[in-house]
């Protein structure tokens, strides 16, 4: 499970880690940088895993790979590449050890305005991740659009998981359900699922 603590305060994160939970996803590049830092003060025994999983801007992805351990939601070669350059130059800082963890994010009804890749692209930006020597491929992620039934949805992105996980063998994260829809995300597979509300409630 990723506790998905975007809005609420890192005093409440350190409260889940009390709790055993140590993956935590952000929206935000500033928030999330704020926060890790934060955390890192209460709970300095605490080794948090932060995954950023909303939109990123490119600008952003200096900043990012000095504290996250992930992006989950990587939709653009534009984007690989800018992480790339970001992971590289981190490791050169010696502000990073280990690869940028990303995953393809799967857009189910190729809605632009929602972010992620079409599915029949899925495969050529997995590979370019794949190729690329700063960042890792942990495999996809997808959020069930408004007006699709969950499992329709989440069948889709089973099966474009499938084909990345054929392609690249370690690429075995599949990161879909929220709060409203987990169960049926992981009747299909998901091994990721980001709860947010039903952990922490409604801000």
């Amino acid at each position: 499970m990723l506790a998905v603590t975007k809005t609420w305060p890192a005093e409440d994160v350190a409260l889940l880690t009390d709790l055993g939970l140590t993956a935590f996803g952000e929206n935000k590049e500033q928030e999330g940088a704020a926060k890790a830092a934060e955390l890192a003060a209460l709970r300095p025994d605490v080794a948090a895993q932060w995954h950023v999983v909303g939109r990123l801007q490119r600008n952003k992805a200096r900043s990012l790979a000095r504290w996250a351990h992930a992006v989950d939601s990587v939709d653009s070669v534009r984007l690989v590449d800018a992480l790339e350059r970001a992971a590289s130059a981190a490791v050169d800082a010696g502000e990073r050890t280990t690869p940028l963890e990303v995953l393809v994010q799967v857009s189910v009804d190729a809605d632009p305005d929602r972010g992620g890749t079409p599915v029949d692209e899925v495969p050529a930006l997995a590979d370019r991740v794949a190729d690329c020597a700063h960042l890792r491929l942990g495999g996809v992620m997808a959020v069930a659009p408004q007006g699709v039934e969950p499992r329709e949805a989440f069948a889709t992105v089973w099966e474009v998981a499938q084909g990345v996980r054929a392609a690249h063998a370690g690429a075995v994260t599949l990161s879909a359900g929220m709060s409203g829809d987990l169960e049926a995300a992981v009747e299909y597979g998901s091994t990721v699922v980001r709860v947010g509300t039903a952990l922490l409630g409604r801000r």
